[in-house]
């Protein structure tokens, strides 16, 4: 079985995560999810989810979904000899990108993305911030130098999004693309 771990940091966008954690285990696929104080807060103040009582749901529905402690740096997914898939952070916050682009691994998401570049998995961040600061670019270039996804919260419009729904599907779908893993989440462009 495939595992992914699915990191959620307090910028704004955590919709996303909601989704792509429901896709990724519609999929069969393992998600580990690590999320900080801040996306906690930040996910109930967006979507009135609760992120303890979200993944217990998901558990009496999925049996292969976990929610890891931040602090818990003795997780299986802090050892490179820990084998996941992919790692994605989403919304990523400027401050763990940061973090991440200095190699400062001070709790489980920032080492399990240092796992996912020293042990040459794809990582998948997508940044949540605008307008972007020299700094914020300077983080980004010097990860993406590295082999990590940039894959910015930016929506297209070209598959005529209807509703809320479909700019976040088109978001999760380009991560999934990126992933290798089919969907149908939004029309894609045939010229």
């Amino acid at each position: 079985m495939k595992k992914i771990v699915v990191g959620i940091t307090g910028a704004s966008g955590s919709i996303y995560s909601v989704r792509l954690v429901e896709e990724l285990l519609k999929k069969g696929i393992f998600v580990h999810i690590i999320c900080t104080d801040n996306g906690k807060k930040v996910m109930k103040f967006e979507t009135d989810l609760d992120i303890d009582e979200w993944i217990k749901e998901l558990g009496m529905k999925y049996n292969h979904v976990k929610l890891e402690d931040i602090n818990n740096l003795f997780s299986g997914i802090a050892s490179g000899s820990f084998k996941f898939d992919a790692m994605i952070i989403l919304p990523c916050s400027m401050g763990t990108l940061a973090e991440i682009s200095n190699g400062l691994s001070k709790n489980l998401l920032c080492r399990a993305a240092d796992v996912a570049l020293k042990e040459n998995r794809k990582l998948i961040i997508v940044p949540r911030e605008t307008p972007l600061n020299a700094i914020h670019l300077d983080n980004m270039l010097k990860l993406s130098k590295l082999g990590v996804i940039m894959l910015p919260a930016m929506p297209g419009f070209y598959h005529k999004p209807e509703s809320m729904a479909d700019l976040i599907n088109f978001v999760v779908g380009k991560i999934l693309d990126s992933l290798s893993i089919e969907n149908n989440l939004f029309k894609k462009w045939e010229g």
